[in-house]
C-alpha cells in the first residue's frame, strides 16, 4: 500500500474542500493518485446526491456578483438542507466562487456547465455534496445589464440588483437604495402603468370578493365593517373616475355649506386621499409606486427623481 503524506492529504483537501480521514481514505483507495482520488470522493458525493435528491433544500446563501464597469450584475442562491450549513463560511466562499464564473451567463443552465476548479460548476456541487453530507443546488439565478447597475445583499438571505438609465454622480447611492428597497418590500413591476388589465380587474374583484366575506363576519360579530374599495390600482383611475370623485367631493362641500372660494384649498388633499386609497395594489408591487423605505414621506419614484436617476429595471433572488 502506498505511502500517503500529509501533504498530499493537505493538497487533496484544498482542491475538494473534503475532510481530512474522507482525503486520506481515498488517496490509500486510488493507492497515491491524485486525479483517481479526487474521482473517488465525485463518485461518492454522486451516491450522497442520489440518495437526498428528493430533500427539501430550504436554506443556504444569495450572493451577487458585478462587474468592474457596473453594467453587468447577477444574482444566484446556493441552497443546502440547513442552516448550520449555510452559515459555515466555506460554504459562503463556495456560493461566491460560484458566482464570480456566473457573471456572464445567462441562465442557470449555463452556470452549471462553467467551469470550477477544473470541473463543471454542476459536478462540483455533486462533488460538495459527498463531502457536505447535504442536498446542494443552485436555487435562484437572475442576470441584469444596464447602463449601471448596483446591488444589495441583505443577511446572506435576500439579494436585488437594480439598473438605472445612467452612471450619475448619485447612481451608486441610487442603486443600492432602491436595491434595498426592493429586497425589503419585494415588487412585480416597476410602476402601475406596466400592469396588465385583465391582472388587475382579476385581482379588483377577489379582494372585493374577500372584503365582502369578511364583512359578513364582521357584522355578524358586531364589529366595524371594512371599506370595499372601488379601484386598487392608479391604472384603473380613468379621466371619468377621477371626474366623478371629484364631483362627489365637491358636492359634500357644497352639502356641509363650504363656501365654494375656499373648495381649491380643500379639493387636491381630498383628490390625493382618493388616489392613495385606492391604489393597494401599486403599493404592495409597483416598485416605484410605493413608499420609500427610508422615508414613506415620498414614493420610490419621487426619490429617484429627487437624484436625476432613472431607474430601468430590477431582479431578486431570496431563500425560500
Amino acid at each position: 500500500m502506498a505511502k500517503i503524506s500529509a501533504a498530499e492529504v493537505g493538497k487533496l483537501r484544498k482542491t475538494t474542500g473534503a475532510g481530512m480521514m474522507d482525503c486520506k481514505k481515498a488517496l490509500v483507495e486510488a493507492e497515491g493518485d491524485f486525479d483517481k482520488a479526487i474521482e473517488i470522493l465525485r463518485k461518492k458525493g454522486q451516491k450522497v446526491a442520489a440518495k437526498r435528491a428528493d430533500r427539501d433544500s430550504s436554506e443556504g446563501v444569495v450572493v451577487a456578483n458585478i462587474n468592474e464597469g457596473n453594467t453587468r450584475g447577477i444574482l444566484l442562491s446556493l441552497n443546502c438542507e440547513t442552516d448550520f450549513v449555510a452559515k459555515n463560511d466555506s460554504y459562503v466562499e463556495l456560493a461566491n466562487k460560484i458566482a464570480s464564473v456566473a457573471l456572464n451567463c445567462n441562465t442557470k443552465e449555463e452556470v452549471l456547465a462553467s467551469d470550477l476548479d477544473g470541473m463543471t460548476v454542476e459536478e462540483k456541487l455533486i462533488e460538495q455534496t459527498g463531502v457536505i453530507g447535504e442536498k446542494l443546488e443552485i436555487g435562484g439565478f437572475e442576470a441584469f445589464e444596464a447602463p449601471f447597475v448596483g446591488g444589495y445583499v441583505h443577511g446572506n438571505k435576500i439579494g436585488a440588483l437594480t439598473g438605472l438609465s445612467t452612471g450619475s454622480d448619485h447612481a451608486q447611492e441610487v442603486a443600492k437604495s432602491v436595491s434595498m428597497q426592493v429586497a425589503s418590500m419585494g415588487a412585480t413591476t416597476l410602476s402601475y402603468k406596466d400592469f396588465d388589465p385583465a391582472y388587475v380587474q382579476s385581482e379588483t374583484e377577489a379582494r372585493i370578493a374577500a372584503i365582502e366575506k369578511d364583512n359578513i363576519e364582521r357584522g355578524r360579530l358586531g364589529k366595524n365593517l371594512l371599506n370595499v374599495p372601488l379601484f386598487i390600482s392608479r391604472s384603473q383611475l380613468t379621466d371619468e373616475a377621477l371626474a366623478t370623485a371629484k364631483a362627489t367631493y365637491e358636492a359634500e362641500l357644497k352639502a356641509e355649506g363650504k363656501p365654494e372660494a375656499i373648495w381649491d384649498r380643500i379639493l387636491p388633499g381630498k383628490m390625493d386621499r382618493f388616489v392613495a386609497d385606492n391604489s393597494s395594489l401599486d403599493k404592495e408591487q409597483a416598485l416605484l409606486d410605493q413608499d420609500y423605505i427610508m422615508d414613506d414621506k415620498q414614493t420610490v419614484g419621487q426619490y429617484v427623481s429627487s437624484k436625476d436617476a432613472e431607474v430601468v429595471g430590477f431582479k431578486r433572488v431570496s431563500i425560500a
